[in-house]
């Protein structure tokens, strides 16, 4: 397997290899991991891991609400809110995200664009520097068995699935023309779209392998549709926008 050590970004969410992720990073350890990156020619890629955090804070603990009296200065250290061993707080299974677009602003802090690429495993996470850094081993995505069918069954469940959350009388959330046929990004796309919990998006990241991660998906899809059928007002996210993550 092919390892590499990059630096770690945790946070409340999963990201999944070819889906864009959208940070407002204003954290100091998060401002010195940009200014890393930034360092690296713009012609190279800006490399990066996301995690999904198991135990633990995105954002270190402020004193904010305090009495300005009572309030105590917080040393925020690159593994604050993750305990004494942040491997522990933090899920096995990441991606690599590569960031298209660092722009600083007046302030100090960033705004990032990225795009998730490639699924890692964290080996280890060195807190001993300006920001968290890990050793990651690669992981190959494998299609496993009847994985073309069962994509072509989990878009057919997704388009239902995406009318009844735009209503009856809403068009289509994304057109067919929209969908890609490859079952592997099929199998992404759906994951990170589906309005799921971070555990249950992180399982579908983890899966052993393509047709795993769709015959969950169809399940889920099929459960989730009936659910909204029935409950007709259940909130939703939107699902043609990705929230930025605040850090």
């Amino acid at each position: 397997m092919t390892t590499a050590r990059l630096p770690l970004f945790p946070l409340n969410a999963v990201l999944f290899p070819g889906l864009v992720l959208p940070l407002n990073v204003f954290e100091e350890r998060y401002r010195a991991m940009m200014r890393e990156l930034l360092t690296i020619d713009e012609d190279e890629p800006r490399r990066f891991a996301v995690v999904a955090i198991r135990d633990g804070r995105e954002t270190a603990v402020t004193g904010l609400g305090m009495p300005e009296a009572v309030r105590k200065p917080v040393e925020r250290g690159p593994g604050d809110g993750f305990g004494a061993d942040p491997l522990q707080s933090l899920h096995r299974v990441g991606c690599v995200a590569d960031a298209a677009t660092i722009r600083e602003r007046a302030d100090g802090s960033f705004e990032v664009l990225a795009t998730g690429t490639t699924r890692v495993r964290l080996l280890s996470v060195d807190a001993s520097g300006p920001f968290l850094t890990a050793e990651l081993e690669e992981l190959e995505e494998d299609p496993g068995d009847e994985a073309g069918p069962l994509a072509e069954g989990v878009l057919r469940a997704f388009r239902g699935y995406q009318k009844r959350l735009a209503g009856a009388s809403e068009r289509s959330l994304t057109t067919g023309a929209d969908l890609p046929d490859d079952p592997s990004v099929v199998s992404y796309l759906v994951a990170s779209t589906v309005v799921l919990d971070v555990p249950a998006k992180q399982r579908l990241l983890q899966a052993p392998d393509t047709a795993t991660r769709l015959r969950e998906e169809l399940r889920l899809l099929r459960s989730e549709t009936a659910v909204i059928r029935h409950l007709p007002s259940l909130p939703a996210v939107d699902l043609t926008v990705a929230p930025t993550h605040p850090n």
